[in-house]
């Protein structure tokens, strides 16, 4: 970032920090996508839970900005299986935070799996959680009453302007995979898989490109919306995967299984918006299909008589090219300070917060105020 940017954005983020900084002392956990503005957010959240670790999210890490995190902050490797032992999870927790009250703030249910212990045997209190990914939010759902509060910004109006961007993002990374070993959009047939927030943005986007779009969702009443909105819907999966030519993966939830890929027609691109892990069942397929790359950060995919392309691993394509949304992620990042806050401010009862709409009114307006000068 220009210099004169990261003044403005810090500035911004002082006026949000200084309308909800707490009354009551905290800590906090940090899960975040490390890009090259993130700096200026970590240190926003460290003037209302002093950061006592920051767990880059492995597939999109700006080394500038790691370097510049990292003079301020304990940087550590962040991986699910840390926060999938419990004992292991606690174990963390007091190594980095012990005896204080912490707020856990994530992106992608990371702390889910041992939040129970993390609650039950840590010396401190975990005050709560704030999560910013619909994918991550139902993780933490799928555990019926959480054992503390837990704070999305996921279903948030603040973040629309997220999600759409981000399906731009995607789409835009997707073309430019394909282009670089002289191949297009344009004249093929696209399969959207998962038909929420991320994956109509995706199908909207391709449209526009005039691209042929079918969606396929397992939720019906998404496949409603979906042809209400003038695309072709299919009746399952395999039948969605069988005449196109790209295939976008937007559920957060397993895509495509082991068992989908000899579907997929052959010379097919598959791209996702989230990690592999979370949308590609693709480790099975090392004793089916041969892998060999064919491009920077495309694999292709070959057995007798079939193959396909993998773009970025199976990982999210838009980080290849910043996953850059502009200014309004600063909407997101404010809503989260404002969780911190509620957080901080009264001991709530265990269950599912959003920040309320009075606060939101005030981001945005804030937000507004900084970045829609003319």
């Amino acid at each position: 970032m220009e210099t004169f940017e990261r003044a403005h954005l810090d500035n911004y983020f002082g006026r949000i920090a200084e309308r909800f900084a707490p009354t009551e002392a905290l800590c906090s956990v940090v899960v975040t996508h490390l890009l090259a503005d993130r700096p200026s957010f970590v240190q926003a959240v460290g003037t209302l839970a002093e950061v006592r670790a920051v767990l880059p999210k492995p597939k999109s890490i700006h080394h500038a900005a790691m370097a510049e995190v990292s003079r301020g902050s304990v940087v550590d490797e962040l991986s699910r299986e840390r926060f999938a032992d419990p004992d292991e999870a606690v174990e963390y927790i007091e190594e980095r935070a012990s005896g204080q009250r912490l707020v856990l703030l994530d992106v992608g249910g990371y702390f889910a799996p041992s939040l129970h212990a993390m609650c039950d045997r840590f010396s401190g209190q975990v005050v709560g959680v704030v999560e910013d990914t619909e994918n991550g939010f139902r993780r933490y759902q799928a555990l019926g009453k959480p054992p503390c509060p837990v704070f999305s910004v996921a279903r948030s109006p603040l973040k629309q302007p997220e999600d759409y961007l981000v399906g731009q993002s995607v789409v835009f990374s997707t073309e430019a995979l394909m282009r670089s070993r002289g191949d297009i959009l344009h004249g093929r047939e696209a399969c959207v898989i998962g038909f929420g927030k991320l994956g109509s943005s995706i199908a909207r986007m391709l449209h526009a490109k005039s691209v042929r779009v079918t969606v396929y969702d397992e939720d019906p009443v998404r496949m409603t919306q979906a042809m209400s909105q003038g695309f072709r819907i299919a009746r399952s999966r395999s039948d969605a995967l069988a005449r196109a030519g790209v295939v976008m993966c937007a559920t957060g939830n397993l895509a495509l299984r082991h068992d989908d890929f000899n579907q997929l027609r052959n010379g097919a691109h598959v791209a996702t918006v989230t990690s592999s892990e979370d949308e590609l069942e693709i480790g099975g397929l090392a004793n089916l299909y041969r892998r060999s790359p064919v491009g920077e950060h495309i694999t292709r995919y070959a057995t007798t008589g079939h193959y396909f392309y993998v773009l970025n691993n199976g990982n999210a394509v838009n980080f290849l090219h910043g996953a850059s949304v502009g200014p309004f992620i600063f909407l997101v990042q404010a809503e989260i300070l404002a969780a911190v806050a509620n957080l901080a401010a009264q001991p709530e009862e265990p269950g599912y917060y959003e920040v309320p709409d009075a606060e939101r009114r005030f981001i945005a307006q804030t937000w507004l105020n900084y970045f829609n000068r003319r």
